[in-house]
């Protein structure tokens, strides 16, 4: 039987293969300094050489799995549901940990290895499966003998045959259990007045503090514009910062140098000094084992 005309110009065929024309974004902690990022592109290219693919980031701090996590947390939703997503920062490269595909609740798709680089967008977006690679049928040709660079010889191999169409989800490997490996880390809470959180991220450029507290809950706490919150911040169980700042909108609401709470843009709580660094001047940094304290400060 022949295929209808429109299945063929869409690139689908029958069965499960997905549809073509994905987009595919490559995220690594590899710099732009040699030509490792060209090599991944190279081999997406060969897959297809009317993919689309973009550069997520390529600046992750070596072997910051966290913050590899935070990044495809804070940019998926802005992608359509299709996009599938290359994630390749992997200390335990050549290692027993699994080569997966995860597909989300929202229809993204994100290839890595299983070390906790999911865990952020497997709680927002929702795990829909997980499927182990099959490196017999997804990987390079050529590159079997190759145990450090999985990054182009599976995962951007695997990626983009996944946003190409040339293969579907369920061809990726075998199914496996619906969960990834998770970071440990504080959630966001409210207890008693008192808001509790992790701090996943720096405004690297400015110092600033972002925290994974949101808009809702801090209105929940009842601290309102113009209060003074009393904050205090920690590396696992050492104090590392304990204050007192404003809740106001901006920073040109407070002096220079003085300190602020205010929601960035994505309307989390955050903490700042204006015009000043407040990472820099409070060594204060971020990751999974960093994490806040927040009340309305008493008379």
């Amino acid at each position: 039987m022949k295929k209808p005309l429109l299945t063929l110009i869409l690139g689908l065929s029958v069965g499960n293969v997905a549809l073509a024309d994905n987009a595919l974004l490559l995220q690594t902690d590899f710099s732009l300094q040699d030509g490792a990022v060209s090599a991944m592109q190279g081999v997406a290219f060969g897959v297809d050489n009317n993919l689309k693919i973009f550069n997520l980031t390529h600046e992750i701090p070596p072997y910051d799995i966290w913050q590899a996590a935070y990044r495809l947390y804070q940019t998926a939703p802005y992608w359509q549901k299709g996009t599938v997503f290359v994630s390749v920062v992997d200390p335990g490269v050549g290692t027993d940990r699994k080569s997966v595909v995860l597909k989300t609740q929202s229809g993204h798709y994100f290839v890595t290895p299983d070390n906790g680089t999911l865990t952020l967008v497997a709680e927002s977006l929702g795990i829909d499966s997980v499927r182990e690679i099959d490196e017999k049928t997804n990987r390079l040709s050529g590159s079997e003998k190759s145990y450090t660079f999985h990054g182009r010889d599976v995962y951007a191999y695997t990626g983009a045959r996944l946003a190409a169409g040339k293969i579907s989800f369920e061809q990726v490997g075998p199914e496996l259990e619906k969960k990834v490996f998770e970071i440990p880390y504080q959630k966001a809470t409210l207890e008693n007045g008192e808001l509790k959180g992790n701090i996943p991220i720096l405004d690297i450029q400015y110092g600033n503090i972002w925290t994974n507290i949101s808009d809702q809950l801090l209105e929940q706490s009842g601290i309102q514009k113009g209060d003074i919150a009393c904050v205090q911040i920690k590396q696992g169980e050492q104090l590392r910062y304990s204050g007192k700042m404003p809740y106001v909108s901006s920073f040109g609401d407070v002096k220079d140098g003085e300190p602020l709470l205010y929601l960035n843009s994505l309307l989390n709580v955050s903490f700042a000094l204006n015009m000043e660094n407040f990472s820099e001047k409070n060594q204060v940094k971020s990751g999974a084992d960093w994490h806040v304290a927040v009340k309305k400060c008493g008379n």
